[in-house]
């Protein structure tokens, strides 16, 4: 059979990093559902989200970098298999123990799957423009289609607790099967030693040496971006049930769209300009956004929160972009499985735990408490994000200002030269 051209197997590959955010954020909307259902509380809930990110983080930090050693397609094949392992224990799931088992299956998949994917699509990437709007779009347009697509289902089709995920199942096994045909973008480097596999496979973020002072500095930016997104997918749903009283599945699903839909357009349309001027528009605009949705929550005005959405999605968008390029741009080919790997460890990281916070303080200090602590929390990171992004321009000036002084500096005159 032969393989794709590298063109389409770029959008192919696009297309299976969609679908892989689009089956994250799917569960969301069908746990009230499963509350009712099966009477289990508000910290059970909070464990059901947990144990996802638990067992991605522990398989970002253990198979991460493996695509590095044994291609690419290797890794998304086991990945996608599990997904679709993972979406037949959706649809059987008769009582929380399953459900458990199914998240924590998606979360091992989807962290096998985030860095390779963002690897294969710098591999296969026409342009570099084109690859960032990828990688800035696909994430955002995942989630949002998730939330938004499940929600809908849930409020208006047949069997809500089952189809969404029998859909997914589908649109996985076709993937699965296209992957044959695209080609492989990382050629297999053999390992020298048991010791050698073990220390690849062994949990531990790495970063090579010259691409850790950038990724230190973005780690404010993922940071920020992500537990903003994580507010929204963790406590969205219940500011919109609870504050707004929208109780209409369906309508509660396309409020929190509004966010990532924001975000994906924002990223087609500003991929092409610098990391500084994404860097420029994105943090102001996101802290802008989350004080208008916040504003929203605090007066109940339902319009003025999704428009704080809107406007927050789109600095999201921007924000996070900025980060991608920077460490895209300053990390080796051979190396980028382990990189970007290492990029969602930090995202993550910053998606879930803020989050399982508040799911577990809600019920101590109310949803309005909680909701204003979280916004203080994310302005605070975006604040020292934007701080040390004008300190670290300002150094890399200094530096090129320097080196070309240095070089238009006239050579010195030997003692005895006329």
């Amino acid at each position: 059979m032969a393989p794709l051209h590298p063109h389409r197997a770029f959008w192919l590959i696009a297309a299976t990093y969609v679908m892989v955010l689009f089956a994250s954020a799917a569960p969301s909307p069908l746990y009230p559902i499963y509350q009712e259902l099966w009477g289990f509380s508000s910290l059970t809930l909070t464990l059901v989200f947990a144990v996802y990110v638990v067992t991605m983080l522990v398989s970002l930090l253990t198979v991460g970098s493996l695509s590095d050693h044994i291609g690419r397609r290797p890794v998304l094949a086991v990945a996608l298999v599990l997904l679709i392992a993972s979406m037949v224990l959706f649809v059987v799931a008769q009582d929380v123990g399953t459900l458990l088992a199914a998240r924590a299956l998606q979360g091992l998949a989807t962290g096998a799957a985030m860095g390779t994917l963002t690897a294969t699509t710098v591999d296969l990437q026409p342009t570099a423009r084109l690859g960032s709007t990828i990688i800035g779009a696909a994430p955002a347009f995942g989630l949002a289609t998730g939330v938004g697509v499940a929600g809908l289902l849930v409020e208006y089709a047949p069997a809500p607790r089952i189809l969404v995920y029998e859909v997914i199942l589908g649109l996985f096994a076709a993937l699965l099967i296209a992957l044959l045909v695209v080609p492989e973008t990382r050629e297999r480097v053999a390992f020298t030693s048991r010791r050698h596999l073990a220390t690849t496979l062994a949990p531990q973020v790495r970063v090579p040496r010259e691409v850790r002072p950038v990724f230190f500095a973005s780690a404010p930016t993922l940071v920020a971006t992500w537990s903003l997104g994580g507010l929204y997918l963790s406590l969205g749903s219940s500011v919109v049930a609870r504050v707004f009283g929208v109780t209409n599945h369906g309508e509660a699903g396309l409020i929190l769209f509004t966010f990532f839909a924001s975000a994906t357009v924002t990223s087609l349309f500003i991929t092409g300009r610098p990391a500084t001027v994404k860097q420029a528009y994105g943090y102001p605009t996101l802290a802008i956004g989350v004080l208008i949705s916040l504003s929203g929550v605090m007066t109940e005005v339902l319009p003025l929160y999704i428009l704080g959405s809107l406007v927050a999605g789109s600095g999201w968008a921007a924000t996070f972009l900025s980060a991608m390029d920077n460490i895209t741009a300053a990390t080796p080919p051979a190396q980028r499985g382990q990189v970007f790997s290492s990029v969602f460890v930090a995202s993550y990281l910053a998606f879930s735990v803020p989050a399982v916070i508040a799911g577990i303080v809600v019920s101590h200090i109310g949803l309005r408490a909680t909701v204003i602590g979280y916004v203080g929390y994310v302005l605070a990171v975006a604040l020292f994000g934007a701080a040390l992004a004008v300190v670290m321009r300002r150094t890399a000036t200094r530096a090129e200002v320097a080196a070309t002084a240095t070089e238009d500096a006239p050579e010195p005159i030997a003692v005895g030269e006329s």
